[in-house]
């Protein structure tokens, strides 16, 4: 991810120098410039700042009217907050296995499909695609909407468009590990001003007064606060200049190191849904026992089984139905029993099992990362 440096610091204290801190007051602007910047780069006519990236899933979810006795597939393997979120609207998630590309397998989404099914949630996982072209055909066959979770992917690209700006709504995270990095933040996307004006007022507790007036007839409905500061708006705007350049350099990177570990006995290279946009790089050993070996070795950064919250076992509180309040437990209000186990995603644990992270280290020169790689391919 990006440095936090002296021009997020400078932009910070421009903002604050202006006095003008709420992003809605009067003489304000900062965060609407990011937001309008980050649309055009992106190819998405409506985003939405908010404070979080699970915020973002949340709002898209409220925005396209996902709710109590809908079903939301999401995969397995991602974040908890992909799964938590469509609690947080009342629905229920349904775990769908990945594939090698570590992303929605396509076939079990079909699988998974019911007729209470009303949203699909690809998750780009760290900057891998979805076969986007293969779920959006689905969602269209079937009338379900898409909500990307693009936190783990924002500004890469898949074929001619952006992750995040494919299907009905998207969702960005700013967070410090994220490819744009601000301590904590998040985005809605959408080219669909329903949408747009629906996640709008549900950030700002169903406000409609604050520079709203675009309503299309929509009435007010109670929301959350998650709006965030001008500056926030003001450091995005410089995070904005740096995730680019810094992806482009790593798809090269990326390219020159996938050549060489192609050629090794012990391993493969992960496939991936737009190869030649490539930025992040993988490998899938042919067994538990050797992705352990290789976890060991120089240039590959961790095994993705031991991802921590990443991994649906790990997800306690969706595993055993638990909400804050049990009389606010969606479970309840599904129209079909749904019933999650340890091992009902067993290709998935099967894949992460085998699958290890090669960090590109773009800190160091291409030549020393390929020494690294040939070393770790077992090329001479």
């Amino acid at each position: 991810m990006p440095d936090v440096g002296l021009r997020e610091w400078f932009a910070a204290g421009r903002a604050i120098a202006k006095g003008h801190l709420l992003r809605y007051e009067p003489g304000a602007g900062l965060t609407s410039r990011f937001e309008r910047e980050l649309g055009e780069a992106v190819g998405a006519q409506h985003v939405l700042a908010v404070n979080s990236g699970t915020s973002a899933l949340v709002a898209a979810l409220a925005a396209a009217g996902i709710g109590p006795g809908d079903e939301v597939l999401v995969p397995a393997y991602t974040w908890m907050a992909t799964a938590a979120a469509p609690v947080q609207v009342g629905a229920v998630p349904v775990l769908v296995d990945i594939d090698e590309t570590l992303t929605m397998d396509p076939e079990d989404i079909r699988a998974k499909i019911t007729p209470y099914t009303r949203a699909i949630i690809p998750v780009h996982m760290v900057n891998a695609p979805c076969d986007m072209d293969a779920i959006m055909s689905i969602a269209r066959e079937h009338g379900l909407i898409v909500i990307e979770d693009a936190c783990q992917s924002v500004g890469v690209p898949y074929k001619d468009r952006y992750c995040g700006a494919i299907g009905d709504l998207g969702a960005y995270s700013f967070n410090k590990m994220k490819n744009m990095n601000i301590g904590e933040g998040g985005a809605v996307l959408t080219n669909d001003e329903r949408y747009f004006i629906r996640a709008r007022s549900y950030h700002d507790l169903g406000s409609l007064v604050r520079q709203h007036g675009d309503r299309l007839n929509e009435p007010e409905f109670v929301g959350m606060n998650m709006k965030v500061t001008e500056i926030d708006g003001a450091m995005l705007s410089v995070q904005l200049k740096k995730v680019i350049p810094m992806l482009r350099r790593m798809q090269k990177r990326r390219a020159v190191l996938a050549e060489i570990l192609s050629g090794s006995q012990e391993f493969r290279v992960t496939p991936h849904n737009d190869p030649g946009s490539a930025v992040s790089l993988s490998i899938l050993a042919p067994t538990r026992e050797k992705a352990i070996e290789l976890t060991g070795r120089r240039g590959v950064h961790n095994r993705l089984r031991d991802s921590s919250k990443h991994l649906y076992t790990n997800w306690e509180p969706i595993l055993q139905k638990r909400t804050f309040h049990p009389k606010m437990n969606p479970w309840a209000w599904a129209k079909r029993d749904i019933t999650y186990t340890p091992d009902m995603c067993a290709r998935t644990l099967d894949i992460l099992d085998r699958t290890c992270i090669v960090t590109l280290g773009l800190r160091y020169p291409t030549p020393l990362m390929a020494l690294i790689a040939r070393k770790l391919s077992g090329a001479n």
